[in-house]
């Protein structure tokens, strides 16, 4: 019988950079990232979820 833990692991094949939110934003709780010149804003609702819009 073919089970989950029959499977071999998967490989990671790149790392991924992982950054805390809170820690980007400090206090805020909503900041401005810029990228190739257009702004974007990243916010933290009242529900604790991220929302990112331009």
């Amino acid at each position: 019988m073919n089970s989950m833990s029959d499977l071999p692991a998967p490989t990671p094949t790149r790392t991924i950079t992982t950054y805390d939110a809170r820690d980007l934003m400090g206090h805020d709780v909503q900041v401005c990232i810029l990228l190739d010149g257009q702004e974007y804003f990243l916010r933290i609702t009242r529900a604790g979820k991220l929302i990112l819009t331009k």
